[in-house]
């Protein structure tokens, strides 16, 4: 089976359900062959950022609106290929999209679940989506089978996290899980923060000088991340000189450490970053990021240049730090681009921070994009259109599915819930 996606054009219904735009949810209904491109995406992941991007609950409310079977969902679990794909992408969205499907009440998809996590090449991607169902009749007789294939380390990764019924329930009958869940709750790590034990200045670092921490900071070593947070939390100019040092070389610990430092910085770090943004000296994505928080009307132009040249690269990651500060600016001159980054961006992760832009900049426009919004694949977006989109006979019926709604995210029910009181 060819998994290769190709991302069709924003102009057309299979397009705009591969982005999970709210547009298509509301046209598939009443589109000839609309099942047939939903099921091409759940079989094709065409998500842009896998780690960032949700779908899955976008493409399980089409297959109950579209009222379509499971069948095709098996067909591709249980593909030949599985046998040979070493790749988890390939089924990893499928699951999800059975998941949420048993959250919606199709209980037959559940059943698909335990097949796959019983004869399937990715397991354990199975078996992780039924735990995260918490329902322990849906997994039943299993814990011999997760005690058999699990080694102790992928067994404490299993019982990691709060509890859970269905580790309980498989505790209870098996007993080296039940070693591995004593183990864990026995041995919870100690949270370590930088500077602590461990980290290289103890309780001595904020008795130590900026010349010093900068001397620290720059050993590369465990204090040296130390130091540069401390450097930061006192918004030492320091920091900027060793930005412009660290920030232009290969990516490293570092690197991330300082820029997570500047985040304590606020306006007046703003000279610097417009010398990084215009002296193009490696520092400039870090300038953008300042900018785009702290800048004042005059960085407009710089951030819509920015802005323009990601979207014509298609670098959708790299528009996030311009949209955000355009529409904390309420750049009225940005709403054109925005409504390209909004219909044409294949990272749908992006779209919270342009509906969050179109709000502030162009409230009228926005109106058509919150209503859009509550049939987002993003919960961001169904967050913030719940919060904003006009109340007529169909956003009030949309907002109470959403409130009502077993497998949305507690802040889209809380924000629909808000807006129908």
């Amino acid at each position: 089976m060819n998994n290769e996606v190709v991302l069709e054009s924003a102009d057309t219904l299979h397009g705009q359900l591969q982005r999970g735009l709210g547009r298509a949810a509301r046209r598939a209904a009443d589109t000839p062959g609309a099942g047939e491109y939903v099921l091409d995406c759940i079989r094709r992941d065409p998500r842009w950022d896998y780690q960032c991007e949700t779908r899955s609950l976008y493409y399980a409310r089409l297959l109950i609106d579209l009222e379509l079977p499971v069948g095709p969902i098996a067909d591709h679990l249980f593909d030949p290929s599985d046998q040979s794909d070493e790749d988890e992408q390939r089924v990893v969205l499928a699951l999800r999209v059975l998941g949420d499907l048993v959250r919606l009440s199709r209980r037959e998809a559940a059943v698909l679940l335990r097949e796959y996590a019983e004869e399937g090449t990715h397991w354990f991607d199975a078996l992780d989506e039924l735990i995260e169902l918490r329902d322990p009749a849906l997994t039943t007789g299993l814990a011999t089978l997760v005690a058999a294939r699990c080694d102790d380390g992928t067994l404490a990764d299993l019982v990691a996290g709060p509890p859970n019924p269905v580790i309980e329930n498989w505790a209870a009958r098996e007993p080296r899980i039940a070693a591995v869940l004593t183990a864990h709750r026995e041995t919870a790590p100690a949270v370590r923060r930088p500077g602590g034990p461990g980290g290289g200045l103890g309780s001595g670092r904020s008795e130590r000088s900026e010349s010093e921490l900068l001397d620290l900071a720059r050993r590369r070593d465990d204090g040296a991340v130390a130091a540069i947070f401390e450097l930061g939390r006192r918004r030492a100019p320091a920091l900027l000189d060793l930005a412009e040092e660290i920030l232009p070389q290969r990516p490293s610990r570092w690197g991330g450490a300082v820029c997570r430092a500047l985040r304590e910085y606020g306006p007046e770090v703003l000279p610097r970053a417009r010398a990084w943004a215009a002296a193009h000296n490696g520092c400039e994505d870090m300038a953008l990021r300042i900018l785009a928080r702290h800048g004042t009307r005059q960085d407009i132009p710089l951030l819509m240049s920015e802005l323009r040249d990601a979207l014509y690269r298609r670098d959708w990651s790299d528009a996030a730090d311009p949209i955000e500060g355009l529409g904390r600016l309420r750049a009225g001159e940005a709403v054109p681009l925005l409504k390209t980054a909004w219909t044409e961006s294949a990272y749908a992760f992006l779209r919270p921070r342009v509906l969050t832009a179109l709000t502030r900049t162009a409230p009228h426009t926005a109106e058509a994009y919150t209503v859009e919004g509550l049939w987002d694949c993003e919960e961001g977006v169904r967050e913030v259109a719940a919060h904003s989109a006009p109340l007529t006979h169909d956003t009030r019926v949309r907002l109470q599915r959403l409130h009502h709604d077993p497998a949305e995210e507690p802040e889209v029910r809380a924000a629909a819930a808000t807006r129908l009181m």
